[in-house]
């Protein structure tokens, strides 16, 4: 019997991924070489796959390009090195201070919300300020681990409905997923992007917080909580030198209040 099928591609060959990576950082050959302090001939040598890297060069290259963690292991592979950098669940005895340190960050935050994300936006952890936010979620399968921070903020039966300026919040929050996906060329996240963009969006954005000033410095969240509305301006942390891949695709989201009602109302909850 003749089979039928199909020849499995290719790997790609390390010259054409770093190729792929400095063009998304939008750099010549010549700025590379120079940045990497190798001559812009050897360099073009890797790309064409007329010369083969070593080891150090692929992490020096993949340095100057912001390469996330996870994508030099897989530049690593492509040229026939074994992978630098680890990865382990949060709950690796190892991973241990930096599990204390996230949770010290959310439960220092309380009395106002903060939560953590991992790289695909599912939530790894929150502080008590979180919970009252999220009951009344239409959808309890919106709440189901892997919890997606971004689905479950953006979809008709989760906690768009109480959200008053969700025009502006969405517009916002896709534009910030289209930057990740731009960055880091995530299959998931580029699939996420499309599933967000396919709900239900508002006619026009709602004005924002009155008692913010017009085209501040930053997007508020207007989101009508338990006790009344909240206007919340919003933080991103991530851990400063990370060599560890789940550490470094880590964030944690922190929200401030905008303006006086919204800490009250936020400590009577707390």
């Amino acid at each position: 019997m003749v089979s039928t099928a199909l020849p499995a591609s290719p790997a790609p060959k390390v010259g054409a991924l770093l190729r792929d990576w400095r063009r998304r950082r939008r750099r010549s050959q010549l700025d590379l070489a120079l940045d990497a302090e190798v001559s812009q001939r050897h360099l073009s040598f890797i790309e064409s796959g007329r010369a083969a890297p070593s080891r150090e060069m692929v992490l020096r290259l993949a340095e100057q390009l912001e390469v996330p963690l996870r994508e030099r292991n897989a530049l690593l592979l492509a040229a026939g090195y074994a992978p630098a950098f680890a990865e382990r669940l949060l709950e690796d005895p190892a991973m241990a201070a930096a599990r204390q340190a996230v949770e010290l960050i959310l439960a220092a935050h309380a009395p106002h919300p903060a939560l953590a994300v991992d790289r695909h936006w599912h939530l790894v952890s929150a502080n008590a300020a979180v919970a009252p936010l999220l009951a009344g979620v239409q959808d309890a399968a919106l709440l189901a681990p892997p919890v997606n921070v971004l689905q479950l903020s953006l979809h008709p039966r989760g906690l768009a409905p109480r959200i008053a300026n969700l025009g502006e919040w969405r517009a916002h929050l896709l534009e910030r997923l289209r930057r990740q996906v731009a960055a880091s060329g995530d299959a998931a996240l580029a699939a996420l992007l499309v599933e967000l963009t396919a709900l239900p969006a508002p006619d026009t954005a709602l004005p924002s917080h009155p008692g913010l000033p017009p085209g501040g410095v930053a997007v508020p969240l207007l989101f009508d909580g338990p006790t009344g509305r909240l206007a919340l301006l919003s933080t991103t942390t991530v851990f400063g030198t990370p060599v560890e891949i789940t550490l470094s695709e880590l964030a944690i989201e922190a929200f401030y209040p905008a303006d006086a009602e919204t800490a009250a109302r936020l400590r009577a909850l707390g």
